[in-house]
């Protein structure tokens, strides 16, 4: 089964909460983003024990398993774009696609077991990266490959939207 793949633009969560899964990216202040990715990978354990993880739901959708490998290679993306804006002025992001490297990496075939402890790890590193940044690197910037600008505090609030709504996709 093909995913459709995912064309749109998020960056929309900095500026409303998420009528889907009701996260406020907006209302999120930055020094509690390293405390939401940690609580965000602490769930994901569980979910990966499920008996049916590797089990679509219907043809248009992930499984758990595949959430939770997309969840894992979000956080090690995002720790590296962070690097960036704070090694580099304004770097801009190599495109990423998702649903490529859902494919490529096979993602649905992957080690549950794994793919729980690799994202706990790369929850904690992006989560410690974000917390060491002073207040005063925060308006650093990056910029994605569609021209979409950010700074380190946008970036890191645009970011944990992503887990939390991939955590209420396999919870709902």
């Amino acid at each position: 089964m093909t995913i459709e793949p995912d064309t749109k633009n998020w960056t929309w969560v900095l500026e409303r909460r998420c009528d889907e899964c009701g996260f406020d990216s907006s209302a999120t202040p930055y020094e509690e983003v390293p405390g939401l990715v940690r609580e965000n990978a602490r769930a994901w354990p569980a979910v990966l024990q499920r008996a049916d993880v590797a089990e679509r739901p219907d043809d248009a959708t992930w499984s758990a398993l595949e959430y939770a490998a997309h969840v894992r290679d979000v956080f090690r993306r995002f720790d590296t774009r962070l690097a960036l804006m704070l090694e580099e002025d304004a770097p801009e992001f190599e495109d990423w696609d998702q649903d490529r490297t859902a494919v490529e990496e096979n993602y649905a075939a992957q080690d549950p077991d794994v793919v729980a402890r690799e994202l706990v790890a790369a929850a904690e590193r992006v989560a410690a990266d974000f917390e060491r940044v002073p207040a005063e690197l925060r308006g650093r910037e990056g910029l994605r490959s569609d021209g979409s600008r950010f700074t380190v505090d946008t970036l890191a609030r645009y970011f944990v939207h992503d887990p939390a709504h991939h955590l209420w996709d396999v919870t709902r």
